[in-house]
């Protein structure tokens, strides 16, 4: 059994050190092999780029760190091959309660409704998580890792968009320095990104003055598999605490110190286990796994692209835990540029379509600080006027509904609907149902060919593709038909997933490649607002591009078009 807590990875001298062969550059070179970089590089791998990705250390995290991942995540992972491995190893939640003193205020359910692969969140040691990202990125022919490869310097050569423009990065290895040259870098390093240094750039935003304990605690505990959080408890008074599952009988525990708690003296086994102890009882037995002090700041920079150089995960943002949202959105960032990144290499699109990655992910970024910053404020007021507000509203919530939704121990991390993007062409019909363009794709169980069970996401694939419903084979026309041969000659690769209701026929004269499901509990159609013929253009990153009660093939090229910025709409 592998230990993901001290894994380490020897390094090994990189050819590219070797004068030859400095001027040959790379597609992609991704910097930072932790989660989000790890992602970064497997999806670009999946869709045929050749990468290298470089980090400056040869383990994976310490610590539990990012534990939350959620529902979206979980599908990334399975878009990559290897979300089962999350799930199977993850603590699965969708329930959580929300206490003040020791009374229970409320219970919320994250996920009420069945019919979802996936719970609303999986609680995972991030070691794990980088562990089973790193053995995916291993078992990729098209992606090279270096260990110990430190990133000293940046230069940029030529003008962005022109087929020669490049990016010089400086390494520095234990063998000596050499020269990596890459058409473009993703700089996946870290809330302390050594690349956004040495481009003299900065993000900005907010600090919040206080500090927070987080204690990984290892015991036998009767708690149930569910997120706990308590306002000014009897055993932490005045302050906040947060109890979770991980996996391997560790939980994980936080609690609010203030800002004047001084972080050496508090991480001290003689300060966190009398901490630990009145929060469990004097009887439970446990042990200290893993401490940490942190304060957390919202931030951002102005603009994730510098030129061939773009910026995802928390070296462009970063918010804090308070919602799970750091590691989560930054996962969505890196599936954002993946697919892009590749169509640019492809020559499927021009380099403007990354200038959409910053615009997205910009525009998500801000969603996520400010959900972020309104949970920090209703946890940690700063005024006695806050405070007020805060303990009126958790006193209303025990009986008032209306109450809870003001209630805010950390609004938990879900997908940005990317509205105002450039990419998506309106709707010109009127639909029910939430998958507008811009939203990512729900899921729905489905039979497939052979009538066995399985899910609607997996077959969506990472590549453009026409959702299609027939809920009554009426759909399938000689126009419907045509459509589709005609789209199935597009340069750029469309796949077909057509949705049958019930026992509808499958209709003859479909394009060779074409996927054929069974809406299985009509959930798909339900969750679409879809009626006979309704089409759905669906992006590689699986967010709803655009929509139609019926579609012709004009009409789809020139939203495949716009979704791809060829025709100067971004």
């Amino acid at each position: 059994m592998i230990d993901y807590q001290t894994l380490t990875f020897d390094y090994a001298r990189c050819s590219e050190q070797t004068p030859d062969a400095a001027a040959c550059v790379r597609p992609v070179v991704v910097v930072g092999a932790g989660p989000v970089g790890l992602v970064t590089a497997i999806d670009l791998a999946r869709q045929g780029v050749q990468v290298v990705l470089v980090d400056d250390d040869c383990t994976l995290s310490t610590g539990s760190r990012a534990i939350c991942f959620s529902k979206r995540s979980l599908d990334i992972f399975d878009r990559l091959g290897c979300g089962e491995r999350m799930v199977e190893k993850g603590v699965s939640w969708n329930v959580g309660k929300v206490f003040r003193k020791d009374e229970l205020v409320y219970t919320f359910n994250l996920l009420p409704e069945s019919g979802h692969h996936r719970p609303a969140f999986v609680n995972l040691q991030q070691y794990y998580v980088e562990g089973y990202l790193l053995e995916r990125a291993q078992a990729l022919p098209n992606l090279e890792i270096r260990w110990k490869n430190k990133v000293t310097g940046v230069a940029q050569h030529g003008t962005p968009g022109e087929s020669d423009a490049h990016v010089a990065l400086e390494i520095e290895t234990p063998d000596g320095p050499y020269t990596l040259l890459a058409r473009y870098v993703v700089a996946a390093d870290g809330s302390r990104s050594p690349l956004r240094k040495l481009l003299g750039l900065d993000s900005h935003g907010r600090t919040f003055k206080d500090r927070f304990l987080i204690a990984d605690v290892k015991m036998e505990a009767d708690f149930p598999t569910e997120r706990w959080f308590w306002f000014d408890p009897p055993f932490h008074p005045n302050q906040s605490v947060l109890l979770h599952r991980q996996p391997d009988n560790v939980w994980r525990i936080d609690f609010q110190l203030g800002w004047d708690a001084d972080p050496v003296l508090e991480k001290t086994p003689e300060r966190v286990i009398p901490r630990v102890r009145a929060l469990l009882g004097p009887d439970v037995k446990f042990e200290l796994e893993w401490v940490s002090i942190y304060t957390f700041s919202c931030l951002r920079m102005d603009s994730f692209r510098q030129g061939n150089v773009l910026f995802a995960g928390d070296s462009a943002h970063l918010v804090s835990p308070f919602g799970a949202r750091g590691a989560n959105s930054g996962f969505q960032d890196g599936e954002n540029l993946a697919w892009k990144l590749a169509m640019v290499l492809e020559n499927h699109a021009p380099d403007a379509l990354l200038n959409t990655y910053a615009s997205e992910r910009e525009y998500a970024a801000d969603e996520n600080i400010r959900n972020s910053t309104r949970s920090t404020d209703f946890i940690t007021p700063k005024s006695a006027v806050s405070r007020m507000f805060r303990d009126a509203v958790l006193t209303l919530a025990r009986e008032h509904a209306f109450a809870r939704q003001l209630v805010n121990s950390g609004r938990l991390s879900v997908p940005a609907v990317l509205r105002e993007s450039t990419l998506n062409t309106p709707d010109e019909d009127t639909f029910d149902g939430k998958m507008e363009p811009g939203a990512s794709c729900a899921d729905a169980p489905v039979l497939n060919a052979a009538g066995n069970e399985s899910w609607l996401l997996a077959h969506l694939g990472d590549q453009f593709a026409g959702l299609v419903f027939s809920r009554a084979g009426s759909a399938f026309d000689t126009a419907t038909l045509d459509t589709l041969q005609a789209l199935s000659h597009s340069p750029v690769p469309l796949k077909f997933v057509v949705m049958l209701e019930g026992d509808a026929a499958v209709p003859a004269g479909l394009p060779a490649s074409t996927v054929v499901l069974r809406d299985a509990q009509g959930l798909a159609a339900q969750r679409y607002g879809a009626q006979d013929g309704a089409f759905y253009l669906i992006r590689p990153d699986q967010h709803v591009s655009a929509r139609w009660r019926r579609a012709d093939a004009a009409r789809v090229e020139s939203a495949l078009k716009r979704a791809l910025c060829v025709q100067g709409t971004a």
